[in-house]
């Protein structure tokens, strides 16, 4: 081991690979591959082109070499130059389209390397026999691959029965292992790049499904946010406009006979409509994207919970509407996020009420907690004989649609209907389903 590596450092060689990698003409030259990249990528057939004139140009060179004794790539001088031309054309011209027409290409180079061997020729155009292999390993199935793989095999074994040469003052078997590894180093280049290309695809593929994962996450999340939202708003602006419209309806029947308890219930109205605009700035504060300042945190309250069903009730009751509120069970060791729940059910089933049944109505709200759930009731006794409701609902039901979603997110389920001797009834179960559910 070196100094370095008892010290603790990294291995001499790859101190030597690192130093290597970092060397500016290695820098150089892999930015000189990433340019020849682009550019084959944006004009395929340019290198294609230049790969066939090299190809003829090797052929053309052997035509009018003469053969030199010992080499197996040569021309005798009584061949006919016509043929040799033409059979090398043959083999350079088709590699243009050897990305279009891979397996084309390998049979019509295949077939003039027949030809040449037949006539004893062998000119260094039969190199585009490994460059149209390489195409076919680059960009055709295994099974053509293989198909491919046996036709060369067949030409070397002619090679070697016509072409004495491969042998002369070599050892015995060099020749073919000379063209083996030839063949070899063709095939395990293409299928290499075919691999790596297939491992680009994928990744690209992956990077666009993970995209288009991440979009639809994002579209779902604003959704719920909105639906969220959607139904705060629904909450908070049905229950107070309800209540607002009920306090100023009894306000303008007591102004005659008792101006000071109209005087009362117009400052009343007033409070509601103040604790209406809060609420609303609370909710839509949690739409804004940028952090929340101290000027903001002033506006900022915990949402409502059980703790603040008097309050609601009484508010219900100065309307003018009776409401009747009983407990069982410890209400101030639920979670907050069942708190909310019973809180906004309760505000939904009263603006209900006040929508529909209005004066002479009265109103029983019972909560029940035990150790395993929370039940919650809330029963009206139904509007007066032809009243009618003091408020048109556009959204006629959404009220209930509201309630089944509060008591469903919470993890219970929540009914709505008339009760058998009149009126309405709301009854939803929301479960305790352990000790995490309670703070």
């Amino acid at each position: 081991m070196t100094p370095a590596e008892l010290a603790g450092g990294p291995p001499a060689t790859q101190t030597y690979a690192d130093a290597l990698l970092d060397h500016p003409s290695i820098h150089r030259w892999l930015a000189l591959a990433r340019r020849l990249r682009a550019a084959d990528h944006v004009r395929p057939w340019l290198l294609d082109s230049c790969i066939a004139g090299f190809v003829a140009l090797l052929g053309v060179h052997s035509v009018f070499r003469p053969g030199v004794p010992g080499d197996a790539f040569g021309v005798s001088a009584g061949t006919p130059g016509a043929f040799l031309l033409g059979t090398v054309a043959v083999q350079a011209l088709p590699l243009v389209l050897r990305r279009r027409a891979p397996l084309t290409v390998f049979a019509i180079v295949a077939i003039a390397c027949v030809v040449q061997l037949t006539e004893l020729v062998t000119p260094r155009s039969d190199f585009g026999l490994l460059i149209a292999l390489y195409g076919v390993a680059r960009y055709r199935s295994p099974r053509q691959l293989a198909a491919t793989v046996a036709g060369t095999l067949g030409i070397l074994v002619l090679a070697m029965v016509r072409i004495p040469s491969f042998n002369q003052d070599r050892p015995a078997g060099m020749g073919v292992f000379f063209l083996c590894c030839a063949v070899s180093s063709a095939i395990a280049i293409g299928v290499a790049a075919r691999l790596r290309q297939a491992q680009l695809v994928s990744l690209a593929e992956r990077a666009a499904r993970l995209e288009v994962e991440r979009e639809q996450r994002a579209r779902l999340a604003t959704i719920a946010e909105r639906a969220r939202v959607s139904r705060e708003m629904h909450d908070i602006i049905g229950h107070n406009l309800a209540v607002v419209i009920g306090l100023a309806d009894g306000a303008a029947a007591a102004a005659a006979a008792d101006p000071q308890r109209a005087i009362e219930t117009l400052h009343l109205i007033s409070a509601t409509s103040r604790q209406a605009l809060g609420e609303l700035r609370r909710t839509l504060g949690a739409l804004r994207e940028r952090p929340v300042g101290d000027a903001d945190r002033v506006l900022l309250r915990p949402q409502p919970g059980t703790a603040d069903l008097d309050a609601l009730l009484d508010r219900i009751r100065v309307a003018g509407t009776p409401v009747t509120y009983t407990t069982a069970g410890d209400t101030s060791a639920l979670a907050p996020g069942m708190r909310l729940a019973i809180y906004r059910i309760v505000q939904e089933a009263l603006t209900n009420t006040l929508k529909y049944a209005a004066s002479g109505t009265e109103v029983t709200v019972a909560l029940d907690v035990d150790d395993t759930r929370a039940q919650l009731t809330v029963e009206d006794t139904g509007p007066e004989a032809g009243h009618r409701p003091i408020v048109q609902d556009t959204y006629a039901g959404q009220g209930l649609i509201s309630i089944r979603e509060r008591a469903i997110l919470a993890g219970g389920t929540a009914q709505a209907g008339p009760r058998p001797g009149g009126g309405w009834r709301v009854h939803a179960v929301l479960p305790l389903a352990s000790g995490r559910e309670r703070r």
